[in-house]
This record gives C-alpha cells, structure tokens and sequence, in this order.
C-alpha cells in the first residue's frame, strides 16, 4: 500500500496501527517533516522548502499482473461516505487489463522503491490476461520531470475534428491548454467543459476556475456544471481518443504531483465515454454567456479573490530556492 504522506494525514494512528501484518506492506511518499500545518506552511512559504509540496496524486489498483484499476477515486469516507449517500462523488474509473498493465507496474514500483527500505520487484504481467487489440498507452506527469500528460492532451486537442470534451473536478489549466480549447471551438469544433456545481470539497478553486468562463464562452465553448453532487471524475474526449485518470490538468498537478493518465484510442471506447458524458450533461446546468454576465457582485468578488489566490501560487510555483 503506497500513500501519499499528505494525503495520508487523516489515517489515525489506530487504523495505522490495524494494518500492521506480515502480509501487508506501507510506504509514505515523501514523508513530511511534521504533521503541524502551521509548520508546513513556514516550510514553503517563509524557507522556501518547496520539496514539500511534492505530492503522489495517482490512484492505482494492480492486482496479481493480471488486473487494474485507475481513475480519480480516492479511499476516503468523502468519496462513498455510508451516511450519506447521496452526497457520494460522481467518479470515474477504468479497469485495465493486457500487456499495458506493464507500464503501471513500473510506475508503482519506481514510487514505491523511492521511499521504501526493501526494493520491490514483482512478477511479469500474466500471459493469461486478455487484450482486445485496443490501441493505448500511459502517460505521466512527474512534478517537474515528465509531462506527457499535458503534451499528449495538446497534442490531441490541436489534431480534433469533431468534438473535445473536457471533464475536471478543477479547472485551473494553463494558458497553452485554454488557447487550443478556443482554437479549437473557433474552428467550429464541439468543445464542451464538464466541471463541478455549487457542491465541491474546495469551493475557492471552483471560483478560481470560474473566472475564465467570459473569455470561454465568447469562444463559443459550452460549459456544463454538475447538479446532483460533487464532480470529481478525469476524462477528456477527443473524437475516438480517450484518456482517463488522476489528472486534473490544472497547474498544480503539472507542478507539484506525480499523476498518471490511461489513454485509448479506439471507436467503442469512445462510444462508451460519449454516452456517459452524454448522461452526465443532462444532469448539468449549462452556463450561458447572458446569465454569465448576469451574475451579481458577490459571486465577483469571490473570483476575483481566489484568482488573486491563483496568482500568489504561481509565485510559489516558479520561486526558486535560494
């Protein structure tokens, strides 16, 4: 079991304890120099330790080479909580299996060997697994290393000739990503966003993210918000070329997190992935450019705060240590 140390933070010492067994095997990923948030934040922001904002974003399940899970689901009560289950998040994960499940062995154990005192090896993928010819591959994002993910979504976006949907639980992306979404729909292309109504666990990003909708919508590029409850699914669809995974494609993830993306390119799979956005959009609120610039001045003053928020992160981002 591999952990995002931060992520970890709310595993209580009991349950950490519960899962002490000559069976089971935990490693932290980049471990934090104290569990004080206050500390953390004098860390980052005062000595400019920016190593600590290194975080593991990936979901992965493997099981026995043979079978995978990868997505945007989390294991937290917030994500499937019993008491209240009609608050449980809208997810999106997909099941793998074939040679391809090589490549996300080899990512779970370079995480894992990182930080773990004992070198994990594991078995070759089973012959036995079934592989149906479908054209995929994995792409990464490593905090500052690696960022296939987004090269590979721009790559697709700019080669679209029909539709682009775009599903984020927060949509703070780059400006190279938002200049090809306008390109794109310019074009005449179907460009459609999916993202997260009023119910959402970090309600600053979503005012963040919110403050791009104008320029967007004057783009001709339709924008969708999620009704029923919080959003959290990553998927975007380029006419038959789908990627699903932990990525968000917002600037954090770029900067600061390892994700990793399941990409395939085939004509039932995006049938399939049509179709469910499909069913999600008419569970949506769709934004118009009138009631957009009907909205009133407190939803204003929010976006522009937490854009002033994005902007102090940026700073964080590009900061160098001395």
């Amino acid at each position: 079991m591999l952990f995002d140390d931060y992520g970890a933070l709310e595993l209580a010492l009991c349950d950490r304890e519960r899962l002490v067994h000559r069976n089971i095997k935990t490693v932290y990923y980049n471990p934090l120099y104290t569990t004080s948030t206050l500390y953390n934040l004098y860390r980052i922001v005062w000595q400019r330790i920016n190593h600590d904002l290194y975080r593991n974003h990936r979901k992965l399940l493997l099981v026995d080479g043979r079978i995978a899970f990868a997505g945007g689901t989390g294991i937290t009560d917030e994500v499937d909580s019993p008491r209240a289950p009609g608050m449980r998040w809208r997810e999106t994960m997909l099941e793998i299996q074939g040679p391809i499940l090589g490549d996300w062995q080899q990512l779970f154990t370079e995480s894992w060997n990182k930080y773990a005192k004992q070198t994990l090896t594991l078995s070759p993928v089973s012959t036995a697994t079934f592989a149906n010819g479908q054209q995929g591959r994995v792409t990464v994002n490593e905090a500052r290393r690696r960022a296939g993910v987004q090269r590979s979504l721009l790559k697709h976006i700019k080669a679209a000739k029909h539709r682009v949907w775009f599903a984020t639980a927060y949509f703070i992306p780059s400006w190279s990503i938002r200049k090809r979404l306008k390109c794109a729909a310019r074009s005449g292309i179907d460009v459609r966003l999916l993202l997260p109504g009023p119910v959402t666990d970090h309600p600053g990003a979503r005012y963040a993210s919110r403050r791009y909708y104008g320029r967007l919508l004057k783009n001709r590029i339709r924008i969708y918000e999620y009704a029923p409850r919080f959003f959290h699914a990553k998927t975007v669809l380029c006419d038959n070329w789908v990627t699903i995974g932990s990525c968000n494609h917002d600037r954090w993830n770029q900067q600061w997190n390892l994700e990793a993306n399941q990409e395939i390119n085939d004509e039932n799979m995006a049938g399939t992935i049509a179709d469910m956005f499909t069913d999600d959009f008419s569970n949506s609120l769709e934004v118009t450019a009138g009631e957009w610039k009907q909205r009133g001045w407190y939803p204003r003053a929010l976006e522009w705060f937490w854009r002033r928020v994005e902007l102090l992160s940026l700073k964080i981002r590009h900061r160098r240590r001395p």
